[in-house]
């Protein structure tokens, strides 16, 4: 009885996010963006665009789509490119279209992960890491921007403020990564601090306390640190050329429609679409849709005529299309590749539950 309780309510609950998402992206390109520049003027600037330039967005929203490849085989030794690729494909697509998409996302890189013979604490180690590059990453694009904005005579006081809090804050979070790859007792403290937590809240389902997380956070900061050690560089270039190609896709999509650098600059570029990518990393829509269009859009349209405006709304709305859109095809592709092919099936070692 109380599992059909829990499970109606996460329904509902999902439910409840998938309407409030629909109203955001509803009331975002229906209400708002007709505010900023009409679709028709739009669509003009769109169907002005040649064969060459619409050919030249696709092929560089095509290699961004790739470069995360490197940035996943770099986490997972032993995982092939082409699987990287297909894993990454699918998980997106889910990302891209479902209310909490990113567990969702997780939970297939998951299934996948463990068809091709990976354990569950590979695909741990591999998330973790990538996803702290990932964040190191966009909060540092922000603090370049700011950086070089400054150098440029365009930033406020206030916003070199906000730029030396940001750095700030990075640096301590890659301190504090630093001494648990390498203490042993910090990372014991982690693990032991984080048995506490969930051990009362499953008290309070009656549930025994959990043992041992201490013990499996040493071990799994250990492996993590080996790994880094041999690899930290490689995943470093990676994950910058990935967030790099994502903003080359949108100062190419402005340039292709007309929008030139005396106009908006791109180190004006770069600075709004660090800022929208740091603000999107709240999952308010799946993969942040309406929310980074709106906020790339308002960013870069700050004092601009109307004619300019049609632009940079149409450069926007190309920009998502490859980078958004076309991942979505792409990865139902990509699942229905993987559960068909069976000749990279292997059976794991371990067993479905989280070792280290």
């Amino acid at each position: 009885m109380e599992e059909s309780s829990g499970k109606t309510a996460s329904t509902s609950k999902r439910v409840l996010e998938g309407l409030l998402s629909t109203a955001v992206v509803v009331g975002i390109f229906a209400f708002v963006f007709p505010r900023i520049a009409s679709y028709e003027e739009v669509w003009d600037t769109i169907s002005a665009m040649t064969g060459l330039e619409l050919g030249g967005l696709l092929i560089v929203g095509m290699w961004n789509l790739a470069t995360y490849w490197f940035v996943l085989t770099a986490v997972l030794p032993g995982l092939t490119i082409p699987q990287a690729a297909i894993s990454n494909q699918a998980s997106t697509a889910v990302s891209n279209t479902m209310p909490g998409g990113g567990i969702l996302g997780v939970g297939v890189t998951f299934a996948m992960y463990r068809s091709w013979g990976f354990t569950t604490a590979d695909f741990a180690r591999a998330t973790v890491i990538s996803g702290i590059w990932n964040n190191y990453v966009k909060l540092g694009m922000p603090i370049v921007a700011l950086a070089l904005l400054a150098l440029s005579g365009s930033a406020s006081a206030a916003e070199i403020v906000s730029a030396m809090i940001g750095l700030a804050v990075l640096l301590a979070a890659v301190v504090i990564f630093f001494l648990m790859v390498r203490s042993e007792g910090m990372a014991r403290k982690v693990g032991d601090l984080g048995q506490r937590v969930v051990s009362r809240l499953r008290k309070l389902v009656r549930k025994p306390p959990l043992t041992g997380w201490g013990d499996s956070a040493v071990d799994f900061f250990q492996r993590t640190g080996e790994l880094l050690r041999e690899r930290w560089i490689r995943l470093t270039v990676a994950t910058l050329v990935s967030h790099i190609s994502l903003y080359l896709v949108l100062l190419f999509a402005l340039r292709s429609v007309g929008v030139s650098q005396a106009e908006i600059g791109w180190i004006q570029v770069l600075a709004a679409y660090a800022f929208v990518r740091l603000i999107s990393a709240i999952p308010i829509t799946p993969g942040g849709l309406g929310v980074v269009e709106l906020g790339v859009t308002a960013a870069l349209s700050i004092g601009v005529d109307e004619e300019l405006r049609a632009q940079i709304v149409a450069a926007v709305l190309l920009f998502r299309f490859v980078t958004f859109v076309l991942p979505i095809p792409l990865g139902a592709a990509s699942y229905v590749f993987w559960r068909r092919n069976k000749s990279w099936r292997k059976k794991p070692e371990d067993a479905l539950v989280v070792d280290a």
